[in-house]
């Protein structure tokens, strides 16, 4: 509401003054009084473009445009992160997940929200070298929220917890996650990625309130202790 509209008003004025995004959410971070601390992934630009069919030819736009004013119905083909490649972590992100005893990918976007981070050139590296859990975006055969089944058909993944999570891939094929949680719903999917190389548990993931919050991210760290994390 209110407080959203004016957070983004002063992180708009603040980097036009000429601080750092990661100053930005710094200060942020302390007005809010979140008690974490929250880092941005690099404090270079870097825009998300997606590649549609539109008006019968095919044509490069800003995510946002696809997202919002098109509400991700015009078929995509491919997304690029532009900037992405030539960019550098933001400070202490590097520091922070080498340091980390796991490392949970939140039930994001993969494909537009996870994808753009593990595409700064060094992050990717040093999510490598730590246990990762997983949480499924899908529940049932549909994202939680969002537009995420455009986006996944756009790359040929399935809207589906075990085919995402087969896109991420095994640690031990060289892959990203150790373990992945789906919903209760998608229980059936746990004894084939186990079998695949990802510990994969079923719990409820409907996060309609802090309680409900609070329980799927204290299984993410049971099931990353039960790793060995």
């Amino acid at each position: 509401g209110d407080r959203d509209l004016a957070t983004h008003l002063i992180r708009t004025q603040m980097l036009n003054a000429g601080y750092a995004l990661s100053d930005v959410t710094a200060a942020l971070c302390k007005r809010w009084d979140i008690g974490i601390d929250l880092l941005p992934m690099s404090n270079d630009r870097i825009e998300t473009h997606v590649t549609v069919d539109h008006d019968g030819e095919r044509k490069a736009m800003h995510f946002q445009q696809w997202w919002l004013e098109h509400k991700a119905e015009l078929p995509a083909q491919s997304f690029a992160f532009v900037g992405a490649d030539s960019a550098t972590a933001a400070p202490g992100v590097i520091a922070a997940l080498s340091d980390a005893d796991v490392i949970v990918f939140a039930p994001s976007n993969p494909v537009v929200s996870i994808a753009p981070v593990l595409a700064v050139p060094g992050i990717k590296e040093a999510v490598m070298q730590r246990p990762v859990v997983g949480v499924s975006p899908i529940i049932a055969g549909a994202a939680v929220r969002g537009y995420a089944d455009a986006c996944l058909r756009a790359i040929g993944v399935e809207t589906d917890a075990a085919a995402v999570a087969r896109h991420f891939g095994a640690r031990t094929e060289g892959g990203l996650l150790n373990g992945w949680l789906v919903d209760d719903s998608d229980h059936e999917s746990c004894a084939a990625l186990t079998n695949e190389g990802i510990v994969t548990k079923a719990v409820p993931l409907w996060m309609r309130d802090v309680p409900t919050a609070s329980a799927m991210a204290e299984a993410a760290l049971t099931l990353a202790q039960d790793l060995g994390a």
